[in-house]
């Protein structure tokens, strides 16, 4: 990885060189650790791989793994934790739609193509009529699995291009699918016992899933569900912050991304 380190430090002082004049950010201890909730696939890892890098442009992280997506917003809005890195732009704007919080993004990173999975069937045409289709819970995610399935014709939305439709904005589903809808996280844990579970991609691969071998339906390289690094209006503008967000979109995360994930996570930048 050496062969990077050069970009990394120029890439950290562009990123960083704007943002000197910030008022929050000049009055946040530069020494001080910043702390990143994180799920743990892939965003822990990628934490972890740069953890060396920023070190020696003086920013300490410390990670904090969730396997939900709730706690690692409420906490950065609360002012217990510094960032995260998990969640979309959609996901990002129900949230604080919902919870009336205001979390902002920093940068994208990567793209996780959302999947449909079965461990019944081999091929999406052998799903049966009538067959039991668990789907997220959340709004952003619900709507992109009913967005794949009607992307596939499997069911017909009132706005083939609405990222908050429900379950109520289908006008047509000419298998007859049963839906239940489940935590994000709960989805791998129930995929012996249902036809089809459509599963963000962290979660797929903490349960040694694989979009692109596994998976029955997948989104394409054209998805706009780009993964953000996100913290709050007021930290926004901290140079520790900034040089996080540098490091997130470096030629060594790009690197670390194409040679672990086998397409399963792809660079947004």
């Amino acid at each position: 990885m050496k062969k990077y380190l050069l970009p990394l430090t120029a890439a950290l002082a562009v990123f960083v060189a704007g943002c000197s004049g910030s008022a929050d950010g000049g009055k946040a201890d530069p020494s001080a650790t910043l702390t990143i909730a994180a799920t743990p696939v892939p965003h822990a890892e990628i934490l972890k791989e740069i953890k060396p890098l920023l070190a020696r442009e003086g920013v300490n992280i410390e990670i904090k793994v969730f396997t939900d997506y709730v706690q690692p917003n409420m906490q950065v809005a609360q002012k217990q934790i510094d960032a995260n890195f998990f969640q979309t732009e959609p996901y990002l704007d129900a949230f604080n739609k919902e919870r009336g919080t205001h979390l902002v993004k920093v940068v994208g990173v990567h793209i996780e193509p959302f999947g449909a999975y079965s461990k019944k069937f081999t091929s999406i045409d052998q799903l049966p009529d009538g067959a039991d289709v668990v789907i997220p819970n959340d709004p952003s995610n619900n709507s992109r699995a009913l967005l794949l399935l009607a992307r596939h014709g499997l069911v017909k939305l009132k706005n083939p291009d609405d990222r908050l439709a429900t379950l109520k904005d289908v006008v047509e589903n000419p298998k007859h699918l049963k839906f239940r809808e489940l935590e994000a996280a709960m989805l791998p844990r129930v995929l012996d016992q249902v036809d089809l579970a459509l599963i963000n991609t962290n979660y797929a691969l903490a349960a040694k899933l694989n979009p692109v071998k596994d998976a029955l339906l997948i989104e394409d390289k054209n998805s706009p569900y780009v993964n953000f690094l996100v913290s709050r209006a007021d930290n926004k503008d901290d140079p520790r912050v900034q040089k996080l967000a540098a490091a997130l979109t470096s030629p060594e995360v790009k690197a670390f991304i194409e040679k672990n994930y086998g397409g399963a996570v792809l660079p947004a930048f």
